[in-house]
Order: structure tokens, then sequence, then C-alpha cells
């Protein structure tokens, strides 16, 4: 799907296109009421906010799949309604309640496919396979913005793909992680056996240890609350410093996209440009999680972003190309980090709670999207003020990543206790104090 925070970067972001002149002529949104401009993105990400906290507990509690399609009916349908706005106000609230939609597919559907697939296709499946096609949608919407400068026109060429979506249902299945942590065994034989016959791999006559199965059943069954993620003072450093992580760098990540209408040049290029960074950033997060530990992956990357974006400071300011180069080359690095941060919450978390601390983690993200236009708008004071808080932000959490644990190498977690420890409790003693004690069933095949 498309970036829909790149249109509200077109839109919104200056007045130099004649997309955004449109928009912000139409409903007068100038002089005494320009301040409206920034809070309809800041708006937009509040709602993205909303489907980041519920979408992670919703599909945890009712499946994956089922909250996938919903949320992907949400957006497709309130996307199309905006078409019709007659004011400000009407445009608003449904950009928001698309907003709770957009992420929230976004979210389940990669738990969904991490939980599917197996070790080796889940790296690509989260760097080249989600990434990638994201990268491309974004790369679509500043073209088609420039061939269609009709704003409800573009708003209905963005809709339509979603509608190509509904035949999806009967091809998707539901994550066997899932059901089995409910005790849905059966459920997940018929997926399990399904997947291993596709794949031409022999399925055992037994899959499941039916004596441990029923031994684990109501362990299974019990239903994960949010303060799961706050039980003990391992589990609790963890969610901190990965809410952390995410919300510094979503500031950074956005703050970058939605600033490409202000940079030298042509804004419809900028965004083009943008967006064509990704590609590699992408690529090079997957040779990364491949062959190298998580942590120093991250790290790596983070200073990369944050180092050169504090170095803009240092260009003359006629040398606009340059200035734009190293723009390009810091989204490189909070891109990669970015794409890389979904992979590693997901190795932290039992399946019991993995969406909903993906889900917890994504509202930190989104809480720094809320205030990364007002990163933006700090430019018309000093130009320079943008990049040295981002950069800064982004240095410092490339040192706070080097003090989780590292799940290179290891296998995704299915009860608390397998929890890897931040690397200050390594040696020390775990202390679970978890309702959830006994082991999961063992499978006796993994999922394909």
């Amino acid at each position: 799907g498309c970036r829909r925070f790149s249109l509200v970067g077109l839109a919104w972001g200056g007045n130099r296109s004649p997309f955004s002149q449109a928009l912000l002529l139409q409903w007068n949104l100038v002089c005494e009421d320009d301040w409206k401009a920034p809070l309809t993105t800041s708006l937009f990400f509040v709602g993205v906010l909303i489907g980041s906290f519920i979408s992670g507990q919703l599909s945890d509690r009712f499946g994956r799949k089922n909250i996938l399609f919903l949320t992907m009916a949400v957006q497709t349908g309130f996307s199309f309604l905006q078409i019709f706005s007659t004011s400000w106000e009407m445009f608003t609230v449904l950009f928001l309640i698309v907003g709770m939609g957009q992420i929230s597919n976004y979210v389940v559907a990669f738990i969904l496919g991490t939980e599917i697939l197996g070790k080796s296709v889940r790296i690509i499946f989260s760097t080249l396979g989600v990434c990638i096609f994201f990268a491309i949608g974004y790369m679509l919407l500043p073209l088609f913005a420039y061939f269609i400068r009709d704003w409800r026109m573009l708003l209905l060429a963005l809709t339509v793909p979603g509608l190509f979506c509904i035949p999806l249902w009967w091809i998707i299945p539901e994550s066997p992680r899932w059901l089995i942590s409910q005790g849905r065994y059966k459920e997940a034989e018929v997926i399990i056996r399904k997947a291993a016959k596709i794949n031409g791999v022999p399925a055992p006559a037994v899959l499941f240890d039916t004596a441990e199965m029923q031994d684990s059943k109501p362990q299974q069954q019990q239903k994960a609350i949010l303060l799961d993620l706050f039980r003990t003072r391992n589990i609790a450093t963890i969610t901190i410093m990965s809410l952390l992580l995410w919300f510094f760098t979503s500031v950074g990540y956005f703050g970058l996209s939605l600033s490409t209408p202000n940079w030298h040049g042509n804004a419809y290029i900028n965004c083009f440009l943008s967006a064509v960074i990704e590609v590699p950033a992408y690529v090079i997060a997957w040779l990364l999680l491949r062959s190298l530990p998580r942590r120093y992956s991250l790290s790596g990357t983070f200073f990369l972003g944050g180092g050169v974006v504090l170095f803009i400071q240092l260009v003359p300011a006629d040398f606009n190309v340059l200035s734009v180069g190293l723009v390009m080359l810091g989204k490189f690095g909070i891109t990669a980090a970015f794409s890389m941060l979904y992979v590693y919450n997901v190795e932290l978390y039992p399946t019991l709670v993995r969406n909903m601390a993906v889900g917890a983690t994504s509202t930190a993200s989104r809480l720094g999207s809320i205030i990364a236009p007002y990163f933006v708008y700090l430019g018309a004071y000093d130009r320079f003020l943008p990049y040295i808080l981002m950069g800064s932000l982004t240095v410092l959490i490339g040192i706070l990543t080097l003090f989780l644990p590292e799940s290179y190498g290891n296998p995704l977690p299915e009860s608390f206790e397998q929890m890897l420890k931040v690397k200050c409790f390594r040696n020390g003693q775990q202390t679970t104090g978890i309702r959830n004690s006994k082991e999961s069933p063992k499978i006796l095949v993994t999922p394909l």
C-alpha cells in the first residue's frame, strides 16, 4: 500500500506544489487558520497511535486474520468516504480513522507473516517482502500526485487497490502459533498439514504430544494483559527500552519524510527520492539481519543516520545538492534501523503477548510521529535545528540499543521463561512472577 503520510507531506508540508495549494485554498487554511495544516498531520498520527494500541490486543484476543481484514476494510472504506469531505473538520476526522486502520493492518500482517513462516524466510519477509513493497507504494504516490492534481481523484486512486485484497481472505491462513496459544490444536493441525503438503514435506501421523497438550491447555487459553509486558524487572526493562527506541526512531524517520517538500528542488522529485532511498536501506537491513548480531546492526545504522544528519549543519548554505544527499543518507540509516526493529521486537517476546508487545512499541512510535511535524516546523526558526535534534536523538538510541539482549540465532520464545535477559541482568537470577509458568506444548513438526 501507499504511505499515507507522504500524501500528508505533499499536501500540508509546503505551498510550492499545485497539489498542496489546491487543498490549502479550498478550505482557506491560510493566514490565521494556517495552524490547521500541521494539526491535520498530527491528528492522522493520533489515529495511527490509537490503531497501534488496540490492534495488538485485539489480534491477540480474536486472531491475526480476523483483525487484519477488519482493519483493511476500515482503511479502504474511510479513505473512500474522504473523497466526499465537505469541510476540513470532516476530512480530518475521517483521516484520523484511516490512520487507525492503516497501521493496524500493517502490524497484524507483519506478525501473521512472521508466525507462519520459518526462520530463514521470516527475515526475508520482514525486510525485503513487507518493506520493499511498502517502498514501491511510497514511490508510486508522488507519481500519482504529479499526474493527478485533483485531491479527490488522487484519494480515489489510492483507495481502489484496497479492493484487490478481498480474495486474500480465502488464501491467507490463521497463525498456527496463535491457535496453539489458544488451545485450538485441531485448527492449527489442519493448517500445518496443509502447509506441509504444499511444501512437499511429509508430516508425521501425530503432530502434538497429547498428554502435554492437555496439561498446558489451561495455560495456553490464559488471556494476556498489557501489564504482562511489565510483570518482572527484566521484561519491564526490555519493554521500556523498546518503547524509547521506537519513539525516537519514529521522530527521526517521519521528521525526515515529512520535510521533503521543504528541501531544495521539486517537491515531487524529493518525495520520490525519499522513497527510492528506502529500497537499498531494506536490502542492507536484510543482509545485516542474516549475518550479524541484532544489537550491533541496529546500533551501527542508528549511528550512521544520526551522525550524517548532525553533519548537515556544517554544509554551506549554497551546497544544496550536498545537503539533500546527506539527508537521504541519514534517512537510509534510520530506515534500515526502523525495518530491523520490527524483526528484533518479534524475537524478544513470547507468542502469548508478541502482537501486544509490537502494538505497544508501535504506539510509542506513533507518539514520535505525532510530534514529528512540529520538529519540521522548527525549521521556520532555524533550518538546522530539526536536524540537530533528530540527529542527536538517533545517536542516543544507538547507544541505548547496545544494552538490549541479543536474539540472533535464537528460536522465537514461546513462554515468558524463554525470554532473553537484558545485558545488565544476564548474570543474575531471572524472576518470573508470571502467571504462565508451564512450558508450551511440544510441537513435533515445526509450522512451515
